[in-house]
């Protein structure tokens, strides 16, 4: 008995040690000019959700087999069908008159700060978990928002949905797995979206890449906690520095969030390495910081999704959602200047 309750102190006791393990976000001298979101599933609706919520950090997104932002309306039921499923088939009308709203309310950021952004959708025509027709619905949103707001003309939107894909990132590798859904949920589909995503969002790559050079680090995400409040992310997330940034030149800031049972506890360093991100980053001299996710059952969330219908609170989807605000002290921490 005594062995037994010292092995279960042992269990509680060590991810707490662990915790505080990994180091401080470094400081970069970071181009305000040449920021991007991107995610995948989960991590495209909060992708979307930081766009929104801050494009005067983040104007450039790219989105990744995601539906139209505010989809789910704090509701899961309506995350599992309308937004994932396509039935009922979401209401883009609606729900870019509440961005409008919720804008100038201040629940979200000033919309013209949208006028040169870049949006790029990738989803696949054979996704069984993220409908196509949501994914398309998810275009149509940025297009209606472009034709509602006044300024927005030129706002560019690239919807890439004619490539044979199932619910995955693709890589430039090729594989039996590019028609799958599996773990570590990236298809060797001879598609390197990674670098497609860098072209869509910063331009015609000056190279071609290679094995990236930089360095993949630790940091410790407890640290960056908005007011000490529990964002609901893992004590420790990734982030690459290519040796431009490195070397302490002026460098872009990538934000990748992962998608469901992705995170780095799941499928571990997968995601972070083998994406394609880093050595694209490496061509355009722009570290890209890998967040993480954290599996809980109170609340609700077994798969490590990010928040993108309410679990960590009415707010989620705002400026004052608490997984938006962490990433806020991230970037601001990692040298992104506080005039933006």
């Amino acid at each position: 008995m005594r062995n037994t309750l010292g092995l279960l102190a042992l269990l509680l006791v060590a991810p707490l040690a662990r915790a505080g393990d990994a180091p401080p976000l470094p400081t970069l001298k970071i181009d305000a000019s040449r920021t991007a979101v991107v995610g995948l599933s989960s991590g495209a609706y909060m992708a979307a959700q930081v766009q929104l919520a801050y494009p005067e950090l983040f104007p450039n997104a790219a989105i990744v087999a995601g539906g139209p932002y505010g989809c789910a309306g704090g509701k899961l039921e309506v995350a599992l069908g309308s937004c994932m499923k396509g039935v009922p088939a979401p209401d883009v009308g609606a729900l870019v008159a509440s961005a409008g709203r919720r804008s100038a309310a201040g629940e979200l950021g000033a919309l013209k700060e949208l006028a040169h952004a870049r949006v790029y959708l990738l989803h696949g025509k054979g996704d069984a978990l993220v409908a196509p027709a949501v994914a398309e619905a998810g275009a149509q949103f940025y297009r209606q928002l472009r034709d509602a707001v006044p300024g927005l003309k030129g706002m560019q939107v690239h919807d890439d949905g004619q490539r044979a894909f199932a619910h995955n990132l693709p890589v430039a590798a090729r594989g039996e797995d590019c028609d799958k859904s599996v773990a570590p949920y990236l298809g060797h589909c001879g598609f390197d979206a990674a670098g497609e995503i860098f072209a869509q969002m910063f331009g015609k790559p000056p190279r071609a890449a290679g094995k990236a050079q930089g360095e993949l680090r630790t940091f410790d995400q407890d640290a960056l906690r908005p007011g000490g409040a529990d964002a609901f992310l893992a004590a420790t997330g990734y982030v690459y520095l290519p040796p431009a940034c490195l070397a302490g030149k002026p460098c872009g800031v990538v934000v990748a969030f992962h998608g469901c049972k992705q995170n780095a506890a799941a499928v571990g360093n997968a995601f972070v390495e083998d994406a394609g991100f880093n050595r694209w980053a490496d061509v355009y001299a722009v570290a890209v910081l890998y967040p993480q996710t954290r599996a809980s059952f109170a609340p609700l969330n077994p798969q490590a999704c990010w928040d993108w219908w309410g679990y960590s609170g009415a707010d989620y989807d705002s400026r004052h959602g608490v997984q938006l605000r962490w990433l806020v002290n991230a970037v601001r921490t990692l040298g992104l200047p506080a005039g933006h």
